[in-house]
């Protein structure tokens, strides 16, 4: 039997087990256990589980990566990540179970207007299916490239195949099958990140002290950028990270769901801070592991860099099989909660906030039920299609890409919501959609042209607060002051 067989077999066993999962878990469940899990789920299995849906393969390929020309840089915007969870623990979630939402959007029903509602929906459908798709097609592409392609299988056929394995197992369960499927796929995501740490520390001879002096030797360590000026420094970093965080997960209908799944707010404030500290270590033991990477295909004289170096060494150099079977079960344990969870959100936003269905009395259970499957298949096309739009314009380094995506997309998402908390003033509903698509387009104009309009200061990813802070301006300037104040 060949190498890339087994590799396959590996690949059908795997999913073998998710469906087993998902057969288990998703018996007699409803359109409420899909959306919500029925508010059952344990706060540490989603505690836990969530890190498979944060990392995802871009963590697992793309970050790694980084370490050749950022050193930890990265490290500064997850020490950012780490600050954002705090305000979505301790500000956002004590509104959304106190309103008892299903759609974290319905907060915007209520304190802004239907308008404000919807765009603020369609702008989290939009960020979402870029977002997954993205972290989708970088996956396939590792398949692809180094596995499919010594089979003849194409990369459509392993992008179809792949989005047909997932609708499978979320088409019934839902939320109540996610939780303990992306549980699973943490598990055997971290699990083969210390396997190969350890190899190749092993490899190289080294211990955990010479393992960072070694690093150090070669620049690979290096965090703080204090130059203010450069896109990737300290500050700009961590407040990014920090406003990235809030709109990604806090604002973000797909990890908000898992967490208001959770029984009681305590509960998913516990939930949300562990996950935090966890989330912290694994994005430092995946720096660390790109440093080691980089050491390795210095002895090895290994040429890959980028996005290539870790599938390069795990598949294509020569490395015991074990270590390449840790990969590929590593790799795709990061690409089902890339698209899984996000499936099901988009499907659960789609349908409560733009079909209304939760509103829809005279709807019966079964026919809810029909749409909600017809619009989860939809989003299975809909993921098709940007997954090959990303392979005519993948530029090498996707994380990159990610985080200015998010930039552009959630700005209008965070102004929304912050001038609702915030300030207790009336939105004009109607400017409210032209104003978010303008608030991206005026950052997209600024951002290409910051050296000159800033004089020489390059924007990174405080971009996303740039964008909501133009949003929120334009929000308040067509605003009017509450009626009974007007009154007084």
């Amino acid at each position: 039997m060949s190498y890339s067989a087994i590799l396959l077999i590996i690949i059908v066993s795997y999913f073998a087990l998710l469906l087993g999962i998902a057969f288990y878990t998703s018996r007699g469940s409803t359109n409420e256990s899909f959306f919500i899990g029925n508010r059952s789920s344990k706060w540490w299995v989603v505690a836990f589980g969530m890190i498979g849906t944060s990392l995802s393969g871009m963590t697992f390929i793309s970050v790694p990566g980084t370490v050749g020309t950022g050193g930890f840089g990265y490290f500064q915007v997850v020490i950012g990540y780490w600050l954002g969870y705090f305000a979505v623990a301790f500000i956002l979630l004590p509104i959304y179970y106190k309103m008892q939402l299903t759609s974290i959007y319905s907060y915007l029903d209520h304190r802004l207007g239907t308008a404000s509602y919807k765009t603020g929906a369609l702008f989290f459908i939009l960020s979402r299916t870029l977002g997954a798709t993205l972290r989708l097609y970088l996956v396939i592409k590792v398949l692809e490239l180094f596995v499919l392609k010594d089979m003849g299988i194409s990369f459509e056929f392993a992008a179809i195949l792949i989005l047909v394995l997932i609708l499978l197992y979320t088409f019934k369960g839902g939320v109540k099958t996610i939780v303990w499927t992306d549980t699973l796929q943490t598990t055997f995501m971290i699990l083969a990140l210390l396997v190969c740490v350890g190899y190749i520390m092993n490899q190289l001879g080294l211990s955990l002290a010479g393992t960072w002096e070694a690093m150090t030797a070669k620049g690979y360590t290096k965090m703080v950028n204090t130059d203010i000026m450069a896109a990737g420094s300290f500050w700009k970093s961590v407040l990014g990270g920090a406003f990235i965080t809030i709109g990604m997960t806090g604002l973000d209908q797909e990890m908000m769901q898992k967490n208001i799944s959770v029984s009681n707010l305590k509960d998913s404030q516990k939930n949300m801070i562990t996950f935090c500290f966890i989330l912290l270590a694994a994005n430092f033991i995946f720096l660390l592991l790109g440093g080691l990477l980089y050491l390795y295909a210095d002895v090895q004289g290994i040429a890959a860099t980028g996005d290539d170096i870790f599938p390069y060494i795990a598949l294509k150099s020569g490395v015991p099989f074990i270590i390449t079977v840790c990969f590929m079960i590593g790799l795709i344990s990061a690409l089902f909660p890339s698209a899984d969870g996000a499936l099901t959100a988009l499907t659960s936003s789609y349908c409560i906030d733009i079909l209304g269905m939760k509103r829809r009395n005279d709807w019966s259970e079964q026919r809810k039920k029909r749409v909600r499957l017809v619009v989860h298949n939809t989003f299975a096309i809909v993921f098709l299609g940007f997954i090959f739009f990303f392979r005519e314009v993948d530029n090498g380094s996707l994380i990159t890409t990610l985080l200015a995506v998010a930039g552009y997309t959630y700005g209008p998402l965070l102004a929304l919501f912050a001038f609702g908390i915030f300030t207790n003033r009336s939105v004009n509903n109607k400017l409210v959609p032209i104003i978010c698509i303008a608030a991206p387009i005026i950052s997209y104009i600024i951002k290409e042209n910051d050296a000159t309009l800033l004089g020489g200061y390059k924007i990174g990813l405080e971009l996303l607060l740039i964008n909501a802070l133009i949003a929120f301006s334009f929000l308040w300037l067509f605003s009017s002051k509450p009626a009974k104040e007007l009154s007084e």
